[in-house]
């Protein structure tokens, strides 16, 4: 991650330090030419006063003749060359510094004619005129001063403008670089997470025949490490709980099957007629086997799927006998609820897995005679849509929360609804009831009841492929 971020922060950091230093030269050369303009303008200013004041001072003693306008002179030319020495310290070109040397090898000419000639005198006349060519010189050197100045501003703007450009191309260059590299990296990083993420929801559906191998950075391999082991542990508790279902369920079995095989012995008066009292007891003891059986058979079907072993065995039946087999096998309880029957099922002819079909209606009458108070009332309603057989299962029971709905259909969730019957549920029918449905590739759903009380609605294809022969499968070979 810090290899990453270096590499996207790296063109943004050197589009900040390009910048600023092309921008420190920029303002650099604007100090400096601003400077230079100043003491160029101040200078020459000096140097055009210090000429006039020579000039004053040289007619002052062509007249006078006083011996301090002498010394006057002497402190005027000094200053003259001083101000001249500064200007030429500036950065100037080879003709500006000709002639301001001009000017100062000419005013020191000037200032030995002054020493030597006398007051109102001819050689006094012919120097006061020479001023004014020292005056031409001075403007000389302003004027070229003027034009360099000018000169390099232009070059400085010139400057500034090629640096805008080079930073808006660089601007430009460097957006795709850093989004490319944004890109990339997140390309790298978000893969691996996006996998770690997704085997982690696996794991909590409860999906471990997936293994988990991630490639990417050394710690998201770590981590992927850590939940591959996870995974596997918590597969082998899958599996031994599925051992554990299996082997119990079997178990109960056979001792089950016996109380059966005996409770329908009596019932046949195998053993002798039954008094009215004694065949009621035999009835309870029979229905309350059919139950234990269901529930056995529920857990057989669920450790079965855990164990991905499940398949369809696919034939062709007619809808209204087995719905009929079904309310016959818990007709004993729907008498002792007194529970009302609403059947509305068409004349259909599914091809569809037969024992997993009735396993599912089974099912979903069970749970909505656990819920339906005495007295109540169930609907069995059973259509064809389009290419689907729709099966709808309601009652008038307490109906399901709806905090409970998204959990409903979990193995071994039995939610807070108090259940009626003498034998409890394990909580996995409606999960087995999903499953099975899921392997005809249809769906089921809960949907609001007008009435109150659960409503569920499970959507089967009306035809599944057909399983193919060794015979075909070899031929397809």
């Amino acid at each position: 991650m810090l290899i990453g971020f270096t590499f996207v922060a790296a063109p943004l950091l050197f589009a900040i330090v390009n910048a600023a230093v092309q921008m420190n030269q920029l303002s650099n050369r604007s100090e400096q030419l601003v400077v230079h303009g100043v003491r160029a303008t101040r200078s020459n200013q000096l140097l055009f006063e210090e000429i006039a004041a020579l000039e004053r001072t040289a007619r002052l003693y062509q007249i006078i003749g006083n011996e301090d306008s002498i010394e006057l002179y002497v402190k005027n030319h000094d200053r003259l060359i001083a101000t001249a020495n500064d200007l030429g310290r500036l950065t100037l070109d080879a003709e500006s510094r000709q002639d301001l040397d001009a000017l100062k090898s000419q005013s020191t000419e000037l200032l030995q004619e002054l020493k030597s000639a006398k007051p109102n005198s001819a050689q006094m006349a012919q120097m006061v005129n020479a001023f004014p060519q020292l005056s031409e010189l001075a403007s000389k050197v302003s004027t070229r001063i003027s034009v360099q100045i000018d000169s390099e501003l232009t070059k400085l703007q010139l400057a500034t403008q090629t640096a805008q450009q080079n930073l808006f191309w660089q601007t430009l260059l460097l957006i795709p670089m850093t989004l490319a590299a944004v890109g990339i990296f997140t390309y790298l990083f978000g893969r691996p997470i996006r996998a770690i993420d997704r085997s982690i929801s696996e794991l909590g559906r409860g999906t471990f025949s997936r293994p988990i191998a991630i490639r990417g950075p050394a710690d998201l391999e770590r981590l992927a490490a850590q939940l591959e082991w996870l995974r596997v542990r918590l597969l082998d508790l899958a599996q031994e709980k599925n051992r554990f279902l299996r082997h119990m369920s079997h178990e109960l079995k056979t001792p089950l099957a016996n109380i059966r095989e005996g409770t329908e012995l009596l019932m046949d008066g195998a053993v002798g007629e039954l008094q009215s009292a004694q065949r009621e007891v035999t009835a309870i003891l029979r229905e309350n086997g059919m139950k234990l059986q269901r529930l056995i058979e529920n857990l057989l079907s669920f450790s079965a799927w855990q164990a991905k072993s499940v398949g369809l065995d696919v034939s062709e039946f007619r809808m209204r006998p087995l719905v009929k087999s079904v309310l016959e096998s818990q007709q004993l309880t729907l008498v002792a609820q007194r529970v009302r029957l609403d059947v509305q099922v068409e004349d259909l002819t599914p091809l569809a897995d037969r024992g997993k079909v009735r396993l599912i209606l089974d099912n979903l009458l069970s749970n909505a005679i656990k819920f339906t108070p005495r007295g109540g009332t169930i609907s069995i309603h059973a259509r064809k849509e389009r290419d689907q057989l729709v099966l709808n299962v309601m009652d008038t029971g307490p109906g399901i929360p709806a905090a409970e709905r998204s959990r409903i259909f979990e193995a071994f969730y039995q939610g807070k609804t108090p259940q009626g019957g003498h034998v409890k549920g394990t909580g996995i029918g409606l999960s087995v009831v999903t499953e099975f449905v899921n392997a005809h590739g249809g769906s089921i759903e809960i949907l609001e009841n007008p009435g109150g009380g659960a409503h569920f609605r499970a959507r089967l294809p009306m035809r599944q492929p057909e399983p193919q022969t060794e015979a075909e499968k070899a031929h397809a070979a």
